[in-house]
């Protein structure tokens, strides 16, 4: 166990010393550390140390360590998380830094990555995405060659909460009149992702055999997406995976007018959903379906993921509970829930406001 040399000071903090070998006349050369207590002093002192041991030169290239990394990873992520490592690498990492060598990688170098990022237009997100990837590399670069971390200390951008356009009660009841009023199995994903909030690469995964009528459930276990067909390629495929996390699966609870409608469509166990048939169709097509929805409707165009949101916001508005709303969202948190899916009008504001009635006159 390593052993700390700290004292306490008469101006009342805490001095911690590491021996730096000796001075040309034989007398020994210390490292000073100060702090207001003793833990963190000692955490300086840990610091330097560990600094010591490191190596000061790795002639491994970016790209090869990125390489050595991702093998290193691949086999224990969802294939899914493993071509999104790769697209953001090789498509914003390793064309920047890929030749260069990771000691000579610097603080100075990530800070103009990411301010040329900002003028190509990529969200703050999305800057911030690609730099927590590339901590992660480095941090591994640190384990097996005992490197600086040129990424510690890195501020990652401000990440602006992104403004999602939903729509307002006069809207809804249009859409809803919209569902209402047109035969066929296009308008379904609609209706069930405007009842449920469901995802819609979990929509687009939907079985018969997840939907069970008689009980009124509807069971997420699976979700659909398109990544890349390998790390170094541009191609991609359709995948059927596990869920966005353990809390995304979930059995929600199912209201009678969606029942009404599901048993208007009921398939085969092993069909999908809104396809109608064993052969499942993607999100981008489901995106495509919506917007038609939407034009045929008349109202404006937002994306499928807006649906989500106004579950959530119709289901707040109705009373209900938020964590019991976090679970049928399959959130991890209610904090998620509320800072992300639920959205207030200024008139209900107002409305809230009215029934403070508080009143300053005398009686």
């Amino acid at each position: 166990m390593e052993r700390y040399n700290i004292y306490y000071r008469k101006d009342g903090r805490f001095e911690g010393r590491i021996s730096r070998g000796k001075r040309k006349d034989g007398r020994r050369n210390f490292q000073y550390f100060f702090g207001h207590t003793r833990d963190e002093v000692k955490d300086k002192m840990a610091k330097a140390r560990h600094l010591a041991t490191l190596n000061e030169e790795c002639s491994e290239t970016v790209s090869e360590l990125y390489q050595e990394w991702y093998q290193s990873i691949c086999h224990r992520v969802k294939k899914s998380t493993a071509a999104n490592y790769g697209m953001k690498a090789n498509k914003h990492i390793l064309p920047v830094f890929g030749k260069k060598r990771i000691d000579a990688v610097k603080e100075s170098d990530i800070y103009a990555f990411m301010k040329t990022k900002q003028s190509e237009g990529l969200s703050n997100r999305y800057i911030s995405d690609i730099i927590v990837l590339m901590k992660t590399i480095f941090k591994y670069a640190v384990k097996v060659y005992r490197i600086f971390n040129p990424m510690d200390g890195i501020t990652l951008p401000k990440k602006k909460k992104p403004d999602i356009r939903i729509f307002d009660d006069k809207e809804l009841l249009q859409l809803k009149q919209h569902i209402s009023d047109t035969p066929g199995l296009d308008i379904l994903g609609t209706a069930l992702s405007l009842s449920t909030g469901i995802r819609i690469g979990e929509l687009c995964a939907l079985q018969w055999k997840d939907v069970d009528l008689e009980k009124r459930l509807l069971t997420v276990s699976k979700t659909m997406q398109r990544i890349q067909s390998s790390a170094m390629g541009s191609k991609t495929k359709l995948v059927i995976t596990d869920p966005k996390s353990e809390s995304s699966k979930r059995t929600i609870p199912l209201s009678d007018g969606i029942v009404n409608l599901l048993k208007k469509f009921k398939g085969k166990p092993e069909n999908y959903v809104v396809s109608g048939s064993e052969k499942a169709i993607e999100p981008r097509t489901m995106q495509y379906r919506f917007s038609s929805i939407l034009r045929k409707a008349g109202l404006p165009s937002v994306h499928f993921h807006a649906l989500r949101h106004i579950f959530a916001t119709t289901c707040i508005t109705l009373g209900f509970d938020v964590k019991a709303l976090s679970e049928i969202l399959g959130h991890s948190s209610v904090e998620i829930t509320l800072n992300r899916y639920v959205h207030s009008s200024f008139e209900q504001k107002k409305e809230y406001m009215k029934r403070l009635d508080m009143n300053f006159q005398k009686n």
